[in-house]
């Protein structure tokens, strides 16, 4: 996988600073193109979570699918800072920068680099079906706490996912979510709320039918 960095703000090739003692939300993703769903998401995760600062990590690529797609990062990063209105949201690129490939080598680096920091992993429950395909997936759950979040169809299938299964004694009740950046891993919790229907996939394939016309 490339690791682009022409035309992208050398400030997003950098992490988002912090402070000891934060509780920080990683929330990552292609994002291709991100959308309100997305945004949703983050919001979602600030107030529940309780969380002092979110970090939209914009990466190079996804190993494993097909990238011949992918929008270039700089536009993907401005289209980004574009849905984050919440000033808590820190759009980064970091993973470009130190040309980190893997999420759990990005996890890795990012608490080395800001001890006493708290943080939770973020993702959505259609990502969740295929998170044991992801490197090192184990070692992401016994490393960061992760936050599981509703998305459209997949309320019921997360359940039978390798993860929730592997992990299911590592589940704390939503109740708790509060207090999940703070505990120690593995922990997660799934995420009941508000939805939306939008996906990335789906406004691909519009433009292309836009563009065909």
């Amino acid at each position: 996988m490339s690791f682009p960095r022409e035309d992208v703000p050398a400030r997003y090739l950098r992490m988002p600073h912090v402070e000891r003692g934060m509780a920080v939300g990683l929330f990552g993703g292609s994002f291709n193109p991100p959308h309100a769903g997305h945004a949703l998401v983050a919001e979602t995760a600030l107030r529940r979570l309780r969380l002092d600062q979110l970090w939209w990590i914009v990466t190079p690529g996804n190993p494993l699918k097909d990238n011949s797609r992918l929008a270039p990062l700089s536009e993907r990063v401005a289209l980004s800072e574009a849905c984050a209105e919440d000033p808590r949201i820190k759009v980064t690129a970091f993973e470009a920068g130190y040309r980190v490939r893997y999420t759990a080598d990005a996890i890795d680096l990012v608490r080395k680099r800001n001890s006493g920091v708290d943080f939770v992993w973020i993702m959505g429950a259609d990502s969740l079906r295929d998170f044991h395909r992801w490197e090192r997936w184990r070692d992401i759950a016994r490393t960061v706490p992760i936050a599981v979040f509703d998305r459209p169809g997949a309320t019921l299938s997360f359940l039978s996912s390798t993860m929730a299964k592997a992990f299911g004694h590592a589940r704390i009740d939503e109740s708790d979510a509060p207090l999940l950046a703070r505990i120690r891993p593995p922990a997660w919790t799934f995420i009941h709320g508000p939805r939306s229907s939008l996906s990335s996939t789906a406004l691909r394939d519009a433009a292309r039918k836009e563009e065909g016309r």
